[in-house]
């Protein structure tokens, strides 16, 4: 590999094969693999991040082989260079050629203090269920070979190096009160009242006039739907609002969104009026917000949920026939009416 070489993904770092320099003095293969492990080390410190004053760093390097050995000595260049630095953590893999889709690659973290490699060893392991098949521990670094990591692309990162530097940053995160919210999150009732601003609700009375009107002389122009996402408890319990449609929350999106291909049949266009009702009106709010993020902009939910309804007196069936057939099997999604 040449000093002025600008890309470590072509490393000779398999041994084997004798290297000379087209100058006088001859260069071992020793000579090679260290000039080419302080090559990586450096180009790895180079592209840094720094989270809660901790130094972070992830390269996925192109290798023939496991070579444990080699990201040992990165590893160990990486401490020369970083010997100022008490606190690092950086993550090095080697990524094959797409050949060969079994393909065993390494991963290694190496860092200081030696809790936070075990910390996002735990962390990375997680992330690689089924995918390590054996590994090294030595307390400072971590090895383990794992199957098929994904190379970047040449305009973005892989899904692996992605999820390395998540774990990366997690792990260098300070410590803080467990019983404080973290930076950028969001109560329930906070996500509650963002999901409300996006919705123009309707009163139990209001989506009633809207289902039964013609199209386009209230509401919007468009079909129109009442969608239960109560639960199938809630609904054996209190009852069922004739011709609405029933749709577990879980499934929602995929019932709805007109790219899905679990998509229903009515499920064809995105200026659909759904009219999302649950017992409450609470977890209707947050199902409307998530249908309008996915293009269905005319989403929206009742107030007070199906209680509301009930107590406005609005036409629902609870006949013991209903009650019967709630209590049987039920499928994901039912069509009443």
């Amino acid at each position: 590999m040449s000093r002025g070489s600008s890309s470590t993904s072509t490393a000779s770092i398999v041994p084997g094969e004798s290297t000379q320099s087209t100058g006088p003095v001859q260069r071992t293969l020793d000579d090679v693999r260290e000039h080419a492990a302080l090559e990586v080390a450096m180009r790895a410190i180079a592209h840094r991040k720094t989270v809660d004053g901790v130094r972070i760093g992830v390269s996925i390097l192109m290798a023939k082989a496991n070579e444990f050995d080699f990201l040992k000595l990165v590893a160990h260049k990486m401490r020369q260079q970083l010997l100022l630095d008490e606190q690092f953590l950086f993550a090095l893999a080697t990524s094959g050629p797409p050949i060969r889709p079994n393909k065993t690659n390494t991963l290694m973290i190496c860092g200081s203090p030696g809790e936070a490699v075990q910390r996002a060893m735990s962390l990375a392991s997680g992330k690689l269920i089924g995918r390590v098949t054996m590994s090294e521990n030595g307390g400072d670094i971590w090895l383990a070979s794992v199957k098929r990591i994904s190379p970047s692309g040449l305009t973005a990162p892989s899904s692996d190096e992605v999820a390395l530097w998540d774990v990366l940053s997690k792990t260098a995160r300070a410590p803080m009160d467990p019983a404080l919210p973290p930076p950028g999150s969001h109560s329930a009732a906070t996500r509650l009242a963002l999901a409300r601003a996006k919705l123009a609700r309707l009163s139990p009375l209001d989506a009633l006039n809207e289902l039964r009107a013609p199209s386009g002389s209230q509401g919007v122009e468009a079909p129109t739907y009442l969608v239960d996402i109560r639960s199938y408890e809630e609904r054996a319990r209190n009852g069922i609002i004739q011709s609405a449609l029933i749709i577990d929350r879980n499934l929602l999106e995929w019932a709805l969104d007109p790219q899905s291909p679990e998509r229903l049949l009515i499920a064809t266009q995105y200026d659909h009026r759904y009219i999302i009702i649950d017992e409450l009106g609470r977890a209707s709010s947050l199902a409307a917000a998530a249908l309008q993020d996915i293009g269905l902009l005319n989403a929206t939910d009742i107030v007070g949920g199906y209680r509301a309804w009930i107590e406005a007196g609005l036409p629902a069936d609870i006949d013991e026939e209903f009650e019967d057939d709630l209590r049987s099997e039920p499928s994901y999604i039912r069509i009443i009416g």
